[in-house]
């Protein structure tokens, strides 16, 4: 499966409690941190959730 490069570009501040969980969930805590996750349902779910407040690479 492909791995995916998660960021978070924009702060969580006055988002909803269920966006703020999705970004602790992906293991997300402050603007500018990136992690690594394999691309399946789940965490494509997650990402689609927050994808106001992050960016998403494709690494191969």
């Amino acid at each position: 499966m492909a791995k995916l490069l998660v960021k978070q570009v924009r702060s969580q501040i006055n988002c909803p409690q269920s966006q703020k969980r999705g970004l602790v969930a992906l293991g997300l805590r402050r603007i500018g941190q990136v992690v690594e996750h394999e691309s399946n349902p789940a965490i494509l779910g997650m990402i689609n959730k927050v994808k106001h407040l992050v960016s998403v690479e494709e690494v191969k």
